[in-house]
């Protein structure tokens, strides 16, 4: 193994180390004591938990079997082994660690137990980990049938939440059913960054002049595809540059005021990103004293002179 795959190891196992430290901290310190739950595997063993006497480590790694085997023959092997060590973490942290509980107020042990735990998943999440197996059913059906994995979890968590509200309470469902919405927006949190970005497909006929405002007034790298034909409201178009571009979702609205002042005909297409490596983002082009883009800008005007001739 050379030296910086040994780093990225490290670097992905003590990221799950966090994560292992934050749900249990969240599971220890906020919701065991009071009795509510999370969603998901976690979730089944917390309920299981308030009708029999059983240490909590010993549910979680009992609960977690079958999804394990079910994760061996539907993701990578992989996944399955740094799983199997995530909840193994997991448990033990929660047999021999003993968090101080931290308050007993209802809506702060919701709250922050689930932001605990939701950063704890998706921080192993990011580096290719599952700490809760209702996930991998998630994608296994989604293999079989097609069915989206985000409503597979979400119905799996309506029956366990209303199975709760009729074995505990409908009180403690409802403050486990906060706990997983809180969890839940922090795990797509951290598995998508905090930073909004937003891709941006742009047809216009003058994209020549919308390719040298993008990178003069926004800053940000582009990519062209070359398109050969096509019809729009406009009629017949041919030979034309598709520009595409990764942008802040706080830049969009002067993406759209840069375009229509070039080009108030130009088709534009904005759609969700979820995670952006590489390439130039957050203006780090230097719009002043950038002599490569001095001489793309020359190129452009110099292409488009040769092209009116």
């Amino acid at each position: 193994m050379n030296r910086k795959k040994g780093i990225t190891y490290f670097t992905e196992y003590f990221q799950i180390f966090i994560g292992i430290l934050l749900t249990s901290l969240g599971l220890k310190a906020f919701l065991l004591p009071n009795g509510f739950l999370d969603g998901g595997v976690t979730g089944i063993a917390l309920l299981v938990r308030t009708q029999v006497d059983i240490n909590m480590s010993y549910l979680l790694l009992i609960f977690s079997i079958p999804f394990l085997i079910l994760g061996y023959f539907t993701v990578s092997k992989t996944i399955v082994v740094k799983s199997i060590i995530s909840i193994l973490g997991v448990a033990l942290f929660i047999h021999f660690e003993n968090f101080q509980t931290i308050t007993n107020d209802k809506l702060l042990i919701s709250i922050f137990g689930g932001l605990l735990v939701g950063s704890g998943i998706g921080i192993a999440i990011r580096n290719g980990s599952v700490l809760d197996g209702s996930e991998i059913l998630g994608i296994y059906l989604n293999d079989k049938f097609g069915l989206s994995i985000g409503k597979i979890v979400m119905i799996f968590n309506i029956i366990l939440f209303s199975i709760t509200a009729f074995v505990v309470s409908v009180e403690v469902a409802l403050y486990s059913i906060l706990t997983y919405i809180v969890a839940a927006k922090v795990t797509d949190t951290v598995i998508e960054g905090f930073e909004d970005f937003i891709g941006v497909t742009v047809v216009s006929k003058k994209f020549n002049l919308v390719k040298i405002a993008i990178l003069e007034e926004l800053g940000t790298g582009l990519t062209v595809y070359k398109g050969a034909s096509g019809f729009g409201s406009k009629g017949k178009s041919e030979d034309f540059d598709i520009i595409h571009t990764i942008i802040n979702r706080i830049d969009i609205k002067k993406m759209y005021r840069i375009i229509h002042e070039i080009d108030p005909d130009a088709f534009i297409v904005e759609f969700d990103v979820n995670s952006v490596k590489g390439g130039v983002l957050r203006h780090y082009i230097d719009k002043k004293k950038n002599k490569k883009l001095e001489k793309f800008k020359a190129d452009i005007i110099k292409k488009k002179a040769n092209s009116t001739e």
